[in-house]
């Protein structure tokens, strides 16, 4: 798979990575062998960019890949978070947590579940409102030089703070929600993140299943499924939202595509500083996700689909209140 960069400071990933959050929880129950498996094709076929955080169990996910990389840590790029409260091994509510400290803690808790050395890109999970920016950037900047930490990045910030920090330690990335089903980047951060030369991580690239055809009515997911609780999912919103997803399916179609091999594309065509990481547990969709960096679609295609999916035509926020109320915009 080919390369893309990430910021202007050295960091080097493959175009499409692998978000590791579901082989722990939140879409349905976990199958280590499974997922040890589906990593271990991701690196094989060059799909190396691997996503994580402390809270994917918490710690759990973490633990996953460091037992999953024993002997293969070089042939990876691998990504964690900090920054919300831990205590007792449970997330606390939505609180968050980035004093120095804290990110000290965090890196070094992390580092001994990836046994590894060094993390390649850490981001700040959510954008801690008690603690400045300046103080967060500054810490991991330490951890850079101490060999700890080698990039830096933001997860779900909002320009003001992206700025921030980037004027205290060069960011590397943000991550955020962004995909033909959600756009709420195009209008400030995207603009600014190309100005500052920084890079685009995108998660949720296929709209939770919406983009792909197998979204399901909330009521449908089991009990601590995070879909249960998406607006998307519920109701009239669902209905709503799988009459706009067909268009994608039907221009996938068109060309012999799967849909979610086709909204894949149209991200990547975005620009080259765009590396989306779509979440899977099993090889089928591994497969599926790596085999859309081949995709290549005209400007005719791109205008299609941005059209087919304008904003307008999604019905309900991609988050319920409280976990909008953590995004920084």
């Amino acid at each position: 798979m080919q390369k893309r960069k990430l910021g202007s400071q050295g960091l080097e990933v493959s175009a499409i990575g692998l978000g590791c959050m579901g082989m722990s929880q939140s879409y349905g129950p976990a199958d280590e062998t499974e997922s040890i498996a589906t990593l271990h094709r991701a690196i094989e076929l060059g799909c190396t960019f691997l996503d994580t955080a402390e809270v994917y169990g918490p710690y759990r996910n973490e633990e996953l890949l460091g037992r999953a990389l024993k002997g293969r840590r070089n042939e990876v790029t691998l990504a964690t978070k900090f920054g919300f409260r831990l205590k007792d091994g449970k997330q606390v509510g939505t609180e968050r947590d980035s004093r120095p400290q804290t990110i000290r803690s965090a890196v070094e808790g992390s580092l001994k579940r990836l046994a590894t050395d060094h993390i390649d890109l850490i981001y700040q999970h959510r954008v801690d409102p008690t603690v400045p920016m300046e103080d967060v950037a500054a810490t991991v900047a330490e951890l850079v030089k101490e060999g700890k930490v080698r990039y830096f990045g933001l997860s779900e910030a909002g320009v003001a703070n992206i700025r921030r920090a980037h004027a205290v330690l060069p960011v590397s990335a943000v991550q955020s929600e962004y995909s033909l089903w959600e756009r709420n980047l195009e209008a400030d951060v995207i603009p600014a993140l190309k100005e500052l030369g920084i890079g685009l991580v995108p998660f949720s690239p296929l709209g939770r299943g919406f983009l792909t055809g197998t979204a399901q009515r909330a009521e449908s997911y089991a009990e601590g499924d995070f879909r249960r609780g998406d607006p998307r999912f519920q109701g009239a919103n669902f209905d709503a939202n799988m009459a706009a997803a067909k268009l994608v399916q039907d221009l996938a179609a068109a060309k012999g595509v799967k849909p979610g091999q086709l909204a894949l594309a149209w991200l990547l065509a975005q620009g080259d500083f765009i590396v989306p990481i779509p979440g899977t547990k099993r090889e089928s969709y591994l497969l599926e996700n790596i085999a859309a960096a081949s995709i290549r679609l005209d400007p005719a295609d791109r205008a299609a689909l941005t059209g087919a999916l304008s904003p307008e035509v999604i019905a309900g926020l991609r988050y319920g209140e409280m976990h909008m109320s953590l995004v920084d915009r």
